[in-house]
């Protein structure tokens, strides 16, 4: 049998990670050690944030900001090339979600229903390239390396991957044969917080974890690994502050309630944690870690940082 083949079948009945798993932080943590110019950024960023959350300053962006994505796939077996409709499947999502068009915001506890926010941010593949070709917003590689980790060798041709396109023009996705650490093992995705290096700018998540059709493996197959690591590129936390399962950490959002770790899978409402009786952890929110059927809504507090990051770091996408 040839290689290849023999891989497919490896790629096809291997199960999806049991609990949803991201890299953001740890990149973000080697950033802030390696990278000077990096924390100097961050704390830009966030005392823009910070005037967003408070009320300090307010938005004046007008109407809804479209941001231009170019698909990086980057693959090790034929499989994992995966076809067009799949990347469309998850612009769609990524439409709904940001936009709270997506169906099951109406299962969002009632309690947390008018917390609930259109981020007024649609998404959609570049018609352009950086030299002024037309494109179809989808760039395909095929690489000798079959799993690559958060240390960003697949965001550079060198390295096995692909360049990124030019990160004030567009929003870099890439799409990993796999993604895997040593202590974690198998990672969704990951992604950059604004204010890093423009040539690691940008969201890489697992062929098999993107949108909601192909090689979309459940229970991470409706697209919310995008969205999740989209959050991330516009600047919010994970809900529970990423300190471990305690209950001193932040995400920097006033309407989040404070959570005792990450929720995994299909928890029930209420799951009350640190005090934050009697409607518990916001579980459903994208920015926590259960399965994709079970997250359904950013809130205002989040689509408020948002804001503020397209009105800061990420300004060059809204149109002048």
């Amino acid at each position: 049998m040839p290689e290849n083949e023999n891989e497919n079948e490896i790629d096809q009945t291997t199960p999806a990670p049991a609990r949803r798993v991201c890299g953001t932080m740890p990149v973000h943590r080697r950033l802030l050690t390696e990278n000077p110019a990096y924390a100097v950024a961050r704390e830009a960023v966030e005392n823009r944030a910070f005037a967003f959350e408070t009320g300090l300053e307010s938005s004046a962006r007008i109407g809804v900001t479209v941001i231009p994505v170019v698909v990086h796939i980057v693959h090790h077996t034929p499989e994992q090339d995966i076809a067009d409709e799949q990347i469309l499947s998850q612009i769609e999502v990524l439409n709904q979600d940001y936009r709270m068009l997506n169906p099951d915001v109406s299962d969002v506890p009632a309690v947390w229903q008018s917390l609930t926010a259109d981020c007024r941010i649609e998404f959609a593949l570049a018609t352009q390239d950086p030299f002024g070709a037309p494109t179809s917003g989808i760039t395909r590689t095929e690489t000798a390396t079959d799993s690559f980790r958060t240390d960003d060798t697949i965001k550079f041709t060198s390295s096995g991957g692909r360049d990124a396109w030019p990160a004030d023009q567009y929003l870099n996705l890439w799409v990993a044969p796999r993604l895997e650490e040593p202590q974690a093992g198998e990672i969704l995705g990951y992604a950059q917080f604004p204010g890093g290096p423009a040539e690691t700018d940008g969201v890489v998540i697992g062929h098999s974890y993107l949108g909601t059709t192909g090689t979309a493996r459940a229970p991470f197959d409706l697209g919310r690994t995008a969205t999740h690591e989209v959050g991330h590129w516009l600047n919010l936390f994970h809900i529970w502050g990423d300190d471990g399962q305690g209950c001193s950490g932040s995400d920097f959002v006033e309407d989040t309630p404070n959570a005792g770790g990450p929720n995994f899978g299909t928890p029930t409402f209420p799951h009350v944690t640190c005090n934050n009786a009697p409607d518990g952890d916001m579980f459903v929110n994208y920015m926590d870690y259960t399965d994709d059927v079970g997250m359904f809504m950013f809130t205002q507090g989040q689509a408020a940082r948002m804001d503020a990051t397209l009105e800061g770091a990420r300004s060059s996408f809204l149109k002048p």
